[in-house]
């Protein structure tokens, strides 16, 4: 089955979507001791939430990177995440859906949303025909994130360390096991124009 250039994939359930956030030990378990986002946490600062653990991996280097040696899975509400879809910019210009370039930049410095598409990564990695979704939250949308959306956090870090020792090990379909199962998302037909999702 050929998966659309441009798809959300995840972990959901009916009320609520799995995303995934690399940390420094103290954001982290500060994180999970208070059971949501406090400080060291900066609220001022770009947050950026991923919905595919594989492509978290990639970017936190199944969490051995110097700074983001914590994985953290967050639960938060759809309403939420597609409020924040809903009102994004993509990160980069694109004359189909700007009149101009100086259009887009106005939008990207007053959207509280960014919305970046970037090639999915397969299980060692390797960069895949086929985009995955980040979604840089500031202002606005960082106190919704904190304050509204959270559901749960999850310390996902062994379960990032054990895939990657299966690997290592040379044992891909235990790796490819114990990855969580994660579906295409269905969006509301204008916030998936928004995003710029389910496109070819």
């Amino acid at each position: 089955m050929t998966v659309p250039h441009h798809q959300i994939r995840a972990a959901f359930t009916a009320d609520t979507i799995t995303v995934y956030q690399a940390y420094p030990p103290e954001i982290a378990d500060a994180a999970l001791a208070a059971g949501r986002f406090v400080p060291p946490f900066k609220r001022e600062r770009m947050t950026w939430i991923k919905p595919s653990f594989r492509w978290m991996m990639y970017r936190c280097g199944w969490a051995l990177k110097p700074g983001q040696e914590r994985v953290l899975a967050v639960e938060i509400s759809r309403a939420g995440f597609e409020w924040a879809l809903g009102h994004a910019c993509l990160s980069g210009y694109d004359p189909r859906r700007h009149p101009d370039r100086e259009s887009w930049r106005r939008q990207l410095r007053t959207s509280p949303v960014r919305v970046q598409w970037d090639p999915e990564r397969s299980l060692r990695l390797a960069p895949l025909a086929y985009r995955s979704v980040q979604v840089g939250l500031a202002g606005e949308a960082v106190r919704r994130y904190v304050d509204e959306w959270l559901v749960g956090l999850t310390d996902v870090t062994p379960l990032a360390r054990a895939v990657h020792a299966r690997l290592t090990a040379g044992d891909e379909p235990g790796a490819t096991a114990l990855l969580p199962v994660e579906r295409p998302y269905p969006l509301p037909a204008e916030v998936a124009r928004v995003a710029d999702a389910g496109s070819d």
